[in-house]
């Protein structure tokens, strides 16, 4: 299939002429008969029970004894001449987060995983097919190995359909990259039990419940060339600026939109480097967590994890643990009959490149801490409930956070918006945004997530 042929065929799966694999009520039993207690705990403890992880002399970096996976260092933030410290999760390998694609009789199907994280509320959510560290898919942790691992791996079988880097929250990782890739195959792929065969409408319909559909199927399935060809005219207004959004119609031809975030990238004035934890001014070590002095919106804490189902059976790590949710919206609206997406072009201190395209409002637990403003703030956290077209609670990166919930929103704009903004905003359409997610390093994690619940709404 060409590029375009594969965006068709995506079109169909979330289409309700799709008939899945797996009907919605066999689902639904698989997913209620997933182990949750018993084979799966986790339970906080002190640091005196690291296990393989403890503070490095000299630095006082938490690290792990192979020297792989991740450690957890310090970082020192300037911006508008002021500086602030934290700790930020340093995890250099590339991972991967891969899905599966195979046509079942003509319609694309997606092998989802319901995959254990120690730091998910609900301890399992849907999630790619393979979604691994290098040090887990490489064996470092000495357990079984990763299931499905060979499709996304080089020689693999399959015809590859996304594989770019993304970035992760720049709040929390420093300069933190995953692999996203979607392989399709024609072969017949042996199903493990907590593995099934979905439409993209089914994904679709878990995105609209609340911390159901984990942050790395989001990311993956954001990159996904969605066509709207052979669509049927939506009835009402909203839907047809939305279908209209998916065309060659915009405010802003591509090459504006590119040059706006490159100026952007170059008055941003936000300065990041590492430096040893212990020099991190205004955080201290008790001796069950990592803290700040005052209010900083997270902590590093340590936990125990028992999970049978996993390659290993059991393990410690740390986990950096919000003190609140979050929030991120997208505000739309037509211009000249083509709905248009507000988007922001933001420095985060763990970015690679520092700017990255963030939703029109977006403040984690430490974002809210460092008082950053926000100003469409009004429009989006307390609009009119009749403006609100998607809302739900979702899970950021359960392996790495704990209990990281974000408040994820799209609103239709009050239409007395004015259409010129900031400088540092601009609107586009829901295409330019998908040209935008096939390079690496635009779009933000938030922008993403915030994409793939776009394309549910059309």
């Amino acid at each position: 299939m060409t590029h375009a042929a594969d965006g068709y065929r995506f079109a169909l799966s979330a289409s309700d002429r799709a008939a899945p694999l797996v009907s919605d009520a066999e689902l639904a039993r698989w997913w209620e008969g997933r182990p949750r207690h018993g084979t799966l705990s986790v339970e906080r403890v002190g640091f005196d029970r690291a296990g393989p992880w403890s503070f490095a002399e000299g630095t006082g970096d938490l690290v792990h004894a192979s020297g792989g996976f991740f450690s957890v260092r310090g970082l020192r933030v300037t911006a508008g001449g002021a500086a602030f410290h934290q700790p930020v999760i340093d995890q250099p390998e590339i991972g991967i987060l891969g899905i599966l694609v195979k046509e079942f009789d003509g319609v694309p199907h997606f092998l989802m995983q319901a995959k254990f994280e120690p730091g998910n509320v609900n301890l399992r959510q849907i999630s790619p097919t393979v979604q691994a560290t290098r040090s887990n898919y490489t064996g470092v942790h000495g357990g079984r190995p990763t299931p499905y691992v060979e499709y996304f791996r080089a020689p693999r079988r399959g015809h590859v359909l996304v594989d770019v880097l993304q970035s992760e929250q720049g709040e929390w990782f420093w300069r933190k990259h995953n692999r996203n890739i979607i392989v399709r195959v024609d072969e017949d792929v042996p199903e493990h039990e907590d593995y099934r065969w979905l439409t993209l409408g089914q994904i679709q319909d878990m995105l609209r419940r609340d911390n159901l559909v984990n942050m790395d199927a989001r990311t993956v399935l954001s990159c996904l060339p969605v066509s709207r060809e052979g669509r049927p005219e939506p009835r009402d207004r909203f839907g047809r600026a939305l279908l209209r959004s998916y065309g060659g119609e915009s405010r802003h031809p591509m090459t504006a939109v590119v040059s706006w975030f490159t100026e952007e990238k170059t008055v941003a004035d936000w300065r990041s480097q590492l430096l040893p934890l212990a020099g991190a001014e205004g955080w201290r070590r008790t001796a069950d967590e990592i803290t700040a002095d005052g209010d900083a919106g997270f902590r590093i804490i340590m936990v125990s994890v028992a999970a049978r189902i996993r390659e290993v059976s059991s393990w410690v790590q740390p986990l950096l643990a919000p003190t609140r949710n979050g929030f991120a919206a997208f505000l739309v609206r037509e211009i000249d009959g083509v709905l248009h997406v507000l988007v922001r072009a933001r420095a985060e201190p763990g970015t690679l490149d520092r700017v990255e395209i963030t939703p029109t409002v977006q403040y984690s637990a430490s974002a809210e801490a460092l008082g950053r403003p926000e100003p469409f703030a009004d429009e989006a956290v307390s609009p009119p409930a009749h403006r609100v077209r998607y809302d739900a609670l979702l899970s950021e990166e359960g392996g790495r956070f704990h209990h990281a919930q974000t408040r994820y929103r799209i609103v239709e704009a009050d239409p007395g918006l004015p259409v010129e903004v900031p400088p540092d905003f601009l609107w586009v359409t829901a295409s330019q945004l998908m040209e935008l997610v096939r390079h690496g390093h635009y779009l933000n994690i938030e922008a993403r997530t915030l994409l793939v619940c776009l394309h549910s709404l059309a």
